[in-house]
C-alpha cells in the first residue's frame, strides 16, 4: 500500500488530464464526447471511493430500522455491500407484498428510500 498518491488522487489526476488536456485536443466530436464521459466516470469513482463505506453503513442502518433487523452492520466492506444488497432485495419483496401500504409505513419507507437515492445521486455528482 502506498501513502501518496492515494487511489483517489490518482483517479482525480487522470480525470483532470482527460478533461483538460485530451478532450480539448481532439478534433473528432464523438471521440471527445467519449473522453469526457470517461472523465465523468472517473469523477464518480473517485467520489464513491471516498464515501462508499460511510454511505453503505448509513443505508444499512436505515434499512435495518425499516425492516426491524437485529444486530450490527458487518465490519468488512465486502460483507457490508452484500448485506445492503440483501436488505434492498428484502425491502423490494416487502413492498411488493404490501408491507408498506399503510400510510405511516409508506411514509417511513419512502423517507428511507429517498435518503438512499439522494446519497447515490450525490456520489454521482447529480445532486
Amino acid at each position: 500500500m502506498n501513502d501518496r498518491p492515494t487511489a483517489v488522487e490518482l483517479v482525480e489526476a487522470v480525470r483532470r488530464f482527460l478533461a483538460s488536456e485530451v478532450a480539448p485536443a481532439l478534433g473528432d466530436a464523438r471521440l471527445r464526447f467519449g473522453v469526457l464521459i470517461a472523465a465523468h466516470v472517473l469523477g464518480v469513482v473517485g467520489r464513491e471511493v471516498t464515501t462508499e463505506e460511510a454511505d453503505l453503513a448509513a443505508e444499512w442502518a436505515e434499512l435495518a430500522a425499516l425492516l426491524g433487523t437485529e444486530g450490527s452492520a458487518p465490519a468488512r466492506l465486502t460483507e457490508l455491500r452484500s448485506a445492503v444488497r440483501r436488505q434492498n432485495e428484502e425491502t423490494v419483496e416487502r413492498i411488493r407484498a404490501g408491507a408498506f401500504d399503510e400510510a405511516e409505513a409508506f411514509r417511513r419507507a419512502a423517507a428511507v428510500l429517498r435518503r438512499g437515492v439522494e446519497r447515490k445521486l450525490g456520489t454521482a455528482g447529480l445532486r
